[in-house]
């Protein structure tokens, strides 16, 4: 039996950068809205810049989440709704273990220490047995029974409640931060930007862990199975992939990504026990606008999801920044209903 040839990896990183249709055009046209509003309402260059790079690493942080939700869907055909509150666990358990480890001096610039690159090292994995904890304990029975679709997408809202509120009963409502009290003083990189460390860090640790990904997926015989059984789980199966071994890593690779996501996200901002809810609608919109299913897709869509939340605040209301992101997502998806990476097919 013969198979229709595949490109190249590095073909693929190619297209993932120059060749998905309409991204860089979605890109200029957004870059043109924001000079002509930063023209009309005067906003200062310098400002949406700043917006600018904290708008990337928003996405990078969504990015985390994304790609998990999208290879799951890609993988079970399953949007996924407790994917967020595991990146409040996540953060809530590397809180805790912040806590009980000893407090060490900040490392460098930034305003954690030591004990916080331990707690997200030991969180992700934990987090992502217990992804895998949920598949076994629930959706596989589920899927076993034959269960529609509809069963297994309300299913995964009643965890994500059901995680939510462990959160609520173990931490309270209150707003958590790892670090209370340690000034994070911001410097200028160049043409006036300023940023904290800690987001340097951050959007640091994003890009590798993505990059890490795509050589998963693309160099390792692991990732082209997870990428086969996406395409078409029944011909992977009689091709002889263990589908059930790729079904396992995707939700320990998807809710490790969650949780270290979460953990940057509350590093930088504050952890309350609905903040993976109120990302989920991003993660949603970033995976959707990239074409659902496709990894690549996600990451790019989480990227311009992020960008345009942020940069929005330089003319709106804050309040108003994921709304404008949504918007966006709309327009894109009128013109094109498959996404932007949907012209060459559910895989990049």
């Amino acid at each position: 039996m013969t198979t229709a040839p595949r490109s190249s990896p590095l073909r693929r990183l190619a297209d993932l950068l120059t060749g998905a249709s309409g991204l860089w055009i979605l890109l200029a046209a957004v870059a043109a809205a924001v000079v002509v509003g930063s023209f009309v309402q005067g906003v200062e260059p310098q400002r949406l810049l700043s917006l600018l790079v904290r708008g990337v690493m928003l996405g990078g942080i969504l990015a985390l989440g994304a790609i998990g939700l999208s290879l799951i869907f890609g993988v079970l055909n399953l949007p996924h709704f407790a994917h967020g509150e595991l990146m409040t666990l996540g953060a809530y358990l590397a809180f805790f273990l912040v806590l009980l480890l000893p407090s060490g001096a900040p490392l460098g610039p930034f305003s954690f220490g030591i004990e916080f690159l331990i707690a997200v090292a030991v969180v992700a994995p934990a987090v992502g047995a217990l992804s895998y904890g949920l598949d076994r304990g629930v959706y596989r029975p589920l899927r076993a029974r034959g269960s529609a679709p509809i069963y297994l997408a309300m299913s995964s809202l009643a965890l994500a409640f059901g995680i939510r509120s462990v959160v609520y009963l173990v931490w309270g409502a209150d707003f958590r931060f790892f670090y209370p009290g340690r000034a994070r003083p911001a410097f200028e990189l160049f043409a006036g930007i300023r940023v904290r460390p800690d987001q340097l860090f951050i959007l640091g640790l994003a890009l590798v862990l993505i990059v890490a990904v795509y050589l998963l997926l693309e160099r390792t015989k692991l990732g082209k199975a997870m990428r086969a059984t996406a395409d078409n789980a029944e011909l992977a199966r009689v091709a002889g992939i263990d589908t059930e071994r790729v079904v396992a890593f995707t939700w320990m690779l998807g809710g490790s990504l969650a949780a270290i996501g979460g953990a940057m996200y509350g590093l930088d901002a504050q952890m309350r026990p609905e903040m993976g809810w109120w990302l989920l609608l991003p993660l949603f919109a970033s995976v959707i606008l990239g074409t659902i299913g496709n990894p690549y897709g996600a990451l790019a869509g989480a990227l311009i999801i992020g960008i345009v939340w942020q940069v929005s605040t330089a003319f709106l209301n804050p309040a108003y920044g994921p709304g404008v992101a949504f918007l966006l997502m709309i327009l894109v998806l009128l013109v094109r209903p498959e996404g932007l990476f949907g012209a060459r097919g559910k895989r990049a």
